[in-house]
């Protein structure tokens, strides 16, 4: 039965219906406790009563807490009101699913490459930690407006033999905004099911690479590579066919890609991608060598433009020396220094070199200012998740939103090339060298940051380090009050206002 607005679960105060699933209904909900807005997951009465399917809702619930990872849905709580209704409260994500944007857009290669390096991203902790996702699709695949993907539904999840403990979730963490499941059966959704999957045997991370590769292939071509007019259909393709490449709908497509896409898919799991992890890695390498492709065709292209700009100063240069020979085959010196030093009154040829001399000079002059503003200016840049000193989760929260947030603004700078959020997450929590960061990622700049607690006092610290020089560009420090975390101002609040701070000085130093 669909609950109406302003019922109770617990704390939960129902605010309207968001969709249903397998599993049960979600609703939009506000914490009453916490002052924020939730997503409630709720298990029907007659699913309550059956025993395997309460075991199935519950493990979906402590799967999903057990991973704290960006890309992945927060679990917040799993509970049961006094009349036994079950339910989990998760984070509420403000987006679309991947499913909506592939029918709705034509996605750009590298945003393609992003989502899926996310994706990959996600299942690499979920592995890790002994968990196979089993029903990765686009449906189960949300954006954020800021560009974050969220992996949602690991409720088939299988828990593998390395999965040793639940790690809580913390329930004060920050919400997000809506989340909108689609859940499929139980062994998965058809056309995303490996061939291990479609068969009945036993699953391993392999699946999910499988899947995922499903997933980019549509994500690239917008078709799927099995199809079939029946379930039965679609999985004997799964099991019997390989998939038209996938140049014959996007002409586009480098080879290296088809090549990581077909072992991704590749029927026997032994000759598959073994780790998520390594399909992430070749994504990664592919993505990061067609930028620097482009960018040395743009370099080729400039350099071109310019060598047909000296080529015509070097004709006039020609022409000017054989207009300028005297009647001993000599040609005259028009240096400034000899017409100054010319004796009587100076000819007027002569003037008229001297000042198109000096129009040259200042020509070359002003040239050169502008190739050393050009080649001074920061045009790339690398932000790394800020460093989270004092072991408390909610400070590391902070750091990541005012880095996310700085990422997004500047984003929106002209001629900045910002590395994009989920290739900055390998280098959170971990010790840098801002050069080697730099030459992997190829950016001029590397912001970081450090949360610092001194006392009942909050420190944020910031650099920016140019690379080329190894120098530190700008620094700045912004404190606050540990009491404002937990009064009147939330850590939203004062990452925007860190953030936006911190903007105006950087886009001075950014756009000179």
């Amino acid at each position: 039965m669909e609950l109406i607005k302003g019922t109770r679960l617990g704390r939960y105060e129902i605010r309207s219906p968001i969709g249903k699933g397998g599993m049960g209904e979600v609703y939009l909900a506000e914490d009453t406790t916490l002052d924020r807005t939730v997503a409630l997951k709720v298990l029907p009465a007659p699913v309550a009563s059956d025993e395997q399917r309460m075991r199935r809702f519950i493990r979906e619930a402590k799967t999903a807490s057990g991973l704290n990872h960006p890309n992945i849905l927060t679990i917040y709580e799993i509970g049961q009101t006094d009349d036994s209704t079950h339910f989990i409260a998760t984070e509420f994500i403000e987006g679309v699913t991947l499913r909506h944007l592939i029918r709705t857009t034509r996605m750009a290669m590298s945003e393609t490459f992003d989502i899926a390096m996310q994706v990959a991203g996600a299942l690499s902790v979920a592995h890790a930690a002994g968990i196979v996702h089993r029903d990765i699709k686009p449906e189960n695949i949300m954006l954020r407006k800021d560009g974050y993907v969220k992996v949602l539904d690991f409720g088939l999840a299988k828990l593998t033999g390395n999965f040793s403990e639940w790690q809580p979730s913390d329930p004060e963490a920050p919400t997000a905004q809506i989340v909108n499941t689609d859940p499929g059966v139980v062994m998965g959704t058809v056309h995303y099911m490996s061939p291990e999957q479609a068969r009945g045997l036993d699953v391993d991370g392999r699946a999910d690479v499988w899947s995922l590769a499903v997933v980019l292939y549509e994500m690239f071509t917008g078709r799927l590579p099995f199809a079939g007019e029946t379930g039965s259909d679609v999985i004997a393709s799964i099991l019997e066919k390989n998939p038209p490449p996938l140049s014959r709908f996007a002409k586009e497509i480098p080879p290296e890609l088809q090549r990581i896409v077909s072992k991704a898919l590749a029927k026997d799991r032994e000759e598959r991608y073994q780790t998520v992890k390594d399909l992430l890695i070749d994504l990664r390498n592919l993505k990061r060598q067609i930028e620097l492709e482009k960018k040395r065709k743009r370099s080729a292209e400039s350099k071109s433009s310019d060598e047909a700009i000296d080529g015509g100063d070097d004709a006039g240069s020609t022409r000017a020396a054989k207009d300028s020979k005297g009647k001993t085959g000599k040609v005259e010196d028009h240096s400034l220094w000899s017409v100054q030093h010319l004796p009587g009154g100076i000819r007027s040829h002569n003037t008229a070199s001297l000042l198109g001399l000096l129009a040259l000079a200042l020509l070359m002059a002003s040239a050169a200012y502008y190739f050393i503003r050009v080649r001074s200016r920061i045009d790339s840049v690398a932000v790394i998740p800020f460093t989270n000193t004092t072991g408390d989760p909610h400070m590391e929260n902070l750091g990541d939103g005012i880095s996310d947030k700085v990422v997004d603004n500047l984003s929106q700078l002209s001629g900045l090339r910002v590395v994009p959020k989920s290739t900055m997450f390998r280098y959170r929590g971990t010790t840098v060298d801002t050069q080697k960061v730099a030459s992997e990622l190829n950016v001029r700049a590397v912001l970081r940051g450090w949360v610092v607690k001194q006392g009942d006092i909050l420190i944020i610290k910031t650099e920016l380090v140019d690379a080329t020089y190894d120098s530190q560009i700008w620094g700045e420090q912004y404190t606050r009050n540990l009491s404002d975390l937990f009064g009147g101002a939330s850590l939203l609040t004062i990452q925007e206002d860190i953030s936006k701070q911190m903007m105006e000085k950087l886009k001075a130093k950014l756009e000179r």
